[in-house]
Order: structure tokens, then C-alpha cells, then sequence
């Protein structure tokens, strides 16, 4: 699996609890945090609901 950057570059204030939810289980808390993660489809799946919080970069 290729491993995939995702960085936070919006705020989660205002946004639904899902989306809130969602940023907590990437491991996502703070403004232009970055995390690494396997490119799984579970992760995939997470990137997606929140894609227009955040950049993604593959490694």
C-alpha cells in the first residue's frame, strides 16, 4: 500500500459532528497538522468525507 500525507488546512469549528469526528480519528486536532497513514480504502473512505478540510499528499 502506498503511504498518503494528509494535512489539516481548514477549521473543523462549525462543521457537522461526522466531520469533527472524523478529523479526531485521522489523528487531526490543530490547524497545519500533518499526519501519515496506509493509502486503505478505510482511510480513503475517511479522506473523502473530508477532502475540502484537507490537503492530501501521496508519498
Amino acid at each position: 500500500m502506498s503511504k498518503v500525507k494528509v494535512t489539516q488546512v481548514k477549521s473543523i469549528i462549525d462543521r457537522p459532528k461526522s466531520q469533527k469526528a472524523t478529523m479526531k480519528a485521522l489523528g487531526l486536532r490543530k490547524m497545519n497538522q500533518s499526519v501519515e497513514h496506509e493509502g486503505t480504502p478505510q482511510i480513503m473512505g475517511m479522506i473523502n468525507k473530508i477532502k475540502h478540510l484537507v490537503l492530501v499528499e501521496n508519498l
